[in-house]
């Protein structure tokens, strides 16, 4: 008996039967979690979503397991731990907002099909290098359309609608970003990395070279000050920071960075009244508990009415904050999940980004390896963003949680990186 389990081919079939059970984790999730509701509302039930359900469960297995075919060299535990965030994100829409679950199950769809138009492209990653310039203007195109063309939407003026779809162009101008900075930065490493120039105690290159993240930093700074989107302004300001440093590992770029937005922030602090109002929420939200601080007051009363344990699923009154479905989903997790279940959901996280890192470091190609690090990053940082808005560690933001909250953008963006970076982990396109 030992023998047996010692020999490699025995360790083999474990494993390879332990990855196809691991897609059924999140699929039992969603379908109990959804039966559990539906039990709430006896003895009127509502079965016009079940269609829905049993579309996001077969189009999952029939995903994984055409992974396992033609994708057996690449990482084939990230597509289950999306889809586990996936689950916990269906079942909390349809605790949360009832008319709003079938939406995002059609968006989910959505997302998983892009996944796999990405896969399918996936041998054109190498060409991307090529149109470097053309990707970073189209995503400063992205960002500027909705100081023309955007809709305020709480609060942000980040939206685009289109008929009866609203989009997000910041979630596709992030990717953009990302690939452009990767590519940028691969081809100005050298220079970049040596600069010639001292200013105080920064040495830094010529003016030129540090063009392009300059432009970044100005985009960040603008979405902040117009378009009131502090998240959004964070979350391209540290990507730009990490990738630089990660291609570079000059520190005069961190410093640089951090005293342009320091001073920026400054300045719009004394010329902007809106950007005072989410200062003031942050530092003083008890002189205004029902009034202009009442989210933030109220998801810091769902972290404590959780507790340990929490509430229990479908228990809590996560209802009492009013955009709980999108920015303030986290609250209502921590509320009937507790600190155990918010922090298995971290741990998720910190495995997606992990194994993201894993990625970049077994890529040869240096492009990819910064890519993939790239985007591993800013899932991790919208993560971390989003969670100390929440919990008021910084000001209240307004982006979201990637595969859990509501939304279509972030829902599309986010498998896209995924795709991205599970295309990065094949063998195939380690060198390419």
């Amino acid at each position: 008996m030992v023998w047996i389990i010692s020999q490699p081919l025995f360790l083999k079939i474990m494993m390879i039967s332990m990855r196809q059970k691991l897609i059924l984790i999140p699929n039992l999730i969603l379908l109990f979690g959804t039966i559990i509701l539906e039990l709430k509302k006896y003895p009127v039930f509502d079965f016009t979503s079940l269609p829905w359900i049993g579309a996001v469960i077969f189009l999952s297995f029939v995903i994984d397991n055409l992974l396992r075919k033609y994708r057996s060299s690449a990482d084939l535990y990230l597509f289950p731990l999306v889809m586990f965030f996936l689950s916990i994100g269906l079942i909390m829409i349809d605790r949360l907002k009832p008319s709003l679950f079938i939406p995002q199950l059609r968006w989910a769809l959505c997302g998983m099909a892009t996944f796999m138009a990405v896969l399918y492209l996936a041998k054109q990653i190498a060409l991307l290098k090529n149109y470097q310039y053309i990707i970073g203007l189209c995503s400063l195109l992205c960002l500027c359309s909705t100081l023309f063309f955007g809709t305020d939407i709480g609060g942000n003026r980040n939206w685009i609608l289109l008929g009866p779809f609203s989009v997000q162009p910041s979630e596709f101008a992030k990717i953009m970003i990302i690939i452009f900075l990767a590519a940028y930065l691969t081809d100005h490493k050298n220079v970049l990395a040596l600069p010639s120039n001292k200013f105080l105690l920064l040495r830094l290159p010529p003016l030129r070279f540090i063009a392009p993240l300059v432009v970044i930093w100005g985009m960040a700074v603008l979405m902040f000050v117009i378009q009131h989107d502090l998240g959004s302004a964070l979350l391209f300001f540290g990507i730009a920071i990490l990738m630089t440093y990660m291609a570079t590992g000059n520190k005069s770029y961190v410093f640089l960075a951090l005293i342009f937005f320091g001073l920026s922030s400054t300045i719009s602090y004394f010329l902007f009244s809106h950007v005072r109002v989410r200062i003031a929420i942050w530092l003083h939200p008890w002189t205004d508990p029902t009034g202009q601080a009442y989210q933030i007051v109220q998801s810091l009363f769902a972290f404590g009415s959780g507790g340990i344990l929490g509430s229990g699923f479908s228990s809590g009154y996560p209802f009492l904050i009013p955009e709980v479905h999108t920015d303030f989903i986290f609250s209502a997790i921590a509320e009937e999940f507790g600190l155990v279940g918010s922090i298995f959901l971290i741990l998720g996280y910190l495995t997606l980004f992990y194994r993201g890192i894993n990625i970049a470091l077994h890529c040869k190609n240096e492009m990819n390896m910064l890519l993939a690090s790239g985007l591993a990053a800013s899932l991790a940082l919208q993560v971390f963003i989003i969670l100390a808005g929440v919990t008021k560690l910084l000001p209240l933001t307004g982006i979201t949680l990637p595969f859990i909250s509501y939304g279509g953008s972030s829902m599309v963006s986010s498998f896209i990186i995924i795709g991205l970076l599970f295309a990065l982990s094949t063998k195939e396109n380690n060198n390419a």
